[in-house]
């Protein structure tokens, strides 16, 4: 069922052009990932689609009875009541529901309704009705929702009784987005919901919005998050629209493919058009070629010439690099304590930093992953244990709020003002490179948005050249492109690194270890991220192992036979997983091949040399026949 068309929209800021002939359609049950770079219009149209702003043109066509719910970026949720106060509004009319039900019990129950009454009937038929409607409608189960979705986002451990307005800003965004989810409009739009959760919490998110039984419009920069949800993607670039089957990996591929395979035309034409433009140049003023060349030129005339494919908009160009080189020791961290003031937030850490480490700083939003780092660079005082810094080290820091841009600067002094010696050229092509060009250079500071304030930022950590960078949430406020501009920055980077990010396909790509923080220590895991769920995961399966040792009536032989079968079976559908992949990519080669073949043997050529018709016939049969023997072993491990 369609639930949205948007039809030739568009959309003007004054006299500038934001959107144009944007044409979009959402059915239940999509998962459509709205990406572009950050100012292409990505805020603008999902507020255009959930009423919140005008248009200038075009039109959305939705039909009656669909509901929209629409969730802003960094959207609090303001309330005087308690959080469960606030969760039970949604559910107003079951409440109500509930309220006429109980009122009829109280009515049957009355001892003036005798039971054989037409009354008694009349209100017993009511109920059953009423009990068959609220029921249906999820009436004996909103509560167990409420709680699921509040545990789900962190708030498990919290006192419902507590008032939304005590809140911080990021628990009342978490607030805004549970209300929103518990409310199940059929159209879901997010406009960045993966800001302010932690990595267990968007875990949580993902398996919640696959389940989601309405369809779901999302903008969000995490990579890994979008490869698990959604299901299409629609690429806003110069104010147009263009849309994607697949998840954001499979965007990148076909994205890619497209360009490549429009470029290879639209040079074959060129190609075409400049030999039969040289052909009618060269032989129109000759009389015994005249009519030749008319004819060249008739069918250049006729010719729809194909743009140049616009390849991708302009990416931000830096890479870091280092004064000196550090010691092999780069930090050493022993039984540190951080918090503010008296106030303990973790304490226990131990941790060793080498040169060339590049650590992922990981553990639930409170635990003090920022503190850590704050404290490292001296920005808070330890609360006990020390700190040792290894020879040669010089720290570059980077501050995931970016507090101290918040100068009356222009862009081109805040960095300048610190290189005072360099040329303002110099100055002028880093800030290029970090797409702040022309009048761009002249913005004041502080009216910078949050990408901007980020560029800035990372170009003045790329000028310090320090050789241990610590960095706190970098990959906030940043496009996808300029993510992997910094990623690939930050591989070729020589020196040592220490991050706090809750990107999984960034750390994914950065991390060499992993550390995990929690309140009473810090853990080591060497690898990735996709590594140290695994560990994670195999810790936890151990733990339940010997819990079910200890218990005094458990089946300790059974238990372990099954942990070994499970690791068995996890092993062979891994295996039969690779085998598809590899028999699919076979087939794929095989029918390319019988394509070629068959080519072949329409050739005129070859189609009068027998011996060559010979050997092609048997490798075409060959091929089939592999093919064949291939699409059976398909189908029997792919049930």
């Amino acid at each position: 069922m369609i639930l949205l068309q948007v039809n030739q929209l568009t959309k003007y800021f004054a006299a500038e052009l934001i959107l144009s002939n944007i044409k979009l359609e959402i059915q239940t049950q999509d998962r459509v990932a709205l990406v572009g770079r950050n100012g292409a219009g990505k805020s603008t149209l999902l507020k255009i689609i959930a009423g919140q702003s005008s248009y200038d043109s075009g039109e959305i066509i939705r039909p009656k009875g669909v509901s929209i719910g629409y969730l802003a970026q960094n959207t609090g949720l303001e309330s005087s009541q308690s959080i469960w106060e606030e969760m039970l509004t949604v559910f107003d009319n079951l409440r109500k529901m509930e309220q006429d039900l109980r009122k009829l019990e109280g009515e049957m129950a009355d001892s003036g309704t005798s039971p054989d009454s037409a009354r008694y009937e009349q209100i017993l038929k009511e109920y059953d009705l009423l009990q068959i409607q609220f029921k249906d409608l999820g009436g004996y189960q909103y509560e167990a929702d409420i709680r699921s979705v509040l545990h789900g986002l962190r708030f498990g451990s919290f006192d419902y009784n507590t008032k939304i307005s005590t809140l911080s800003g990021g628990q009342k965004t978490r607030l805004a987005l549970a209300k929103l989810l518990l409310s199940r409009p059929d159209i879901l739009i997010l406009d960045e919901p993966t800001n302010h959760l932690d990595i267990e919490t968007l875990s949580w998110l993902e398996q919640y919005l696959q389940g989601y039984p309405g369809a779901i419009l999302i903008v969000s920069h995490d990579r890994y998050f979008l490869d698990k949800v959604v299901n299409q993607v629609f690429e806003l670039s110069r104010h147009k629209i263009t849309r994607f089957h697949g998840n954001y990996s499979s965007y990148l591929d076909q994205k890619a493919e497209n360009y490549e395979r429009d470029l290879k035309l639209y040079e074959k034409q060129q190609d075409e058009i400049t030999k039969l433009e040289d052909f009618v140049q060269r032989n129109l003023a000759r009389a015994s070629t005249t009519k030749r060349a008319q004819s060249r030129r008739k069918q250049l005339q006729k010719i729809e010439r194909l743009d140049r494919p616009a390849g991708d908009e302009k990416s931000a160009s830096f890479s870091f690099d280092i004064e000196r080189q550090s010691g092999n020791d780069v930090l050493k961290v022993d039984s540190l304590a951080i918090g503010y003031g008296s106030e303990k937030i973790s304490e226990n850490i131990s941790l060793r930093i080498n040169r060339n480490d590049s650590i992922a700083l990981v553990g639930p939003n409170g635990v003090g992953k920022s503190t850590l780092l704050k404290t490292i660079v001296n920005k808070l005082p330890a609360l006990a244990g020390e700190i040792q810094y290894g020879s040669n080290v010089s720290i570059g820091y980077y501050d995931q709020e970016q507090a101290e841009l918040t100068s009356k600067k222009k862009v081109l002094n805040e960095l300048w003002d610190e290189y005072p010696l360099k040329p303002e050229k110099d100055i002028r092509t880093v800030l290029g490179n970090f797409l702040f060009s022309g009048d761009d250079v002249l913005k004041t500071v502080s009216s910078l948005s949050g990408g901007e304030k980020a560029r800035l930022a990372l170009a003045k950590l790329m000028m310090e050249k320090a050789n241990f960078l610590i960095l706190d949430e970098p990959t906030n406020h940043l496009d996808l492109d300029s993510k992997e501009v910094l990623e690939n920055a930050l591989i070729d980077y020589p020196g040592t690194i220490l991050f706090v990010s809750h990107d999984r396909y960034f750390i994914n790509r950065i991390a060499t270890k992993v550390i995990e923080l929690q309140s009473t220590s810090a853990a080591e895991y060497l690898g990735d991220y996709d590594y140290y769920l695994e560990k994670k995961l195999e810790q936890e399966e151990l733990e339940a192992l010997s819990a079910q040792k200890t218990a005094p009536s458990s089946p300790v032989l059974s238990v372990k036979t099954s942990y070994q079968q499970d690791k068995e079976a996890k092993r062979l559908e891994r295996q039969r997983k690779r085998r598809i992949e590899e028999i699919e990519a076979s087939i794929e080669t095989l029918e390319a091949d019988v394509s070629h073949f068959e080519e072949l043997l329409c050739d005129p050529k070859i189609f009068q040399d027998h011996q060559k018709v010979a050997e092609l016939n048997e490798k075409l049969e060959s091929a089939k026949q592999q093919i064949e023997a291939l699409m059976e072993e398909w189908a029997e491990i792919a049930e």
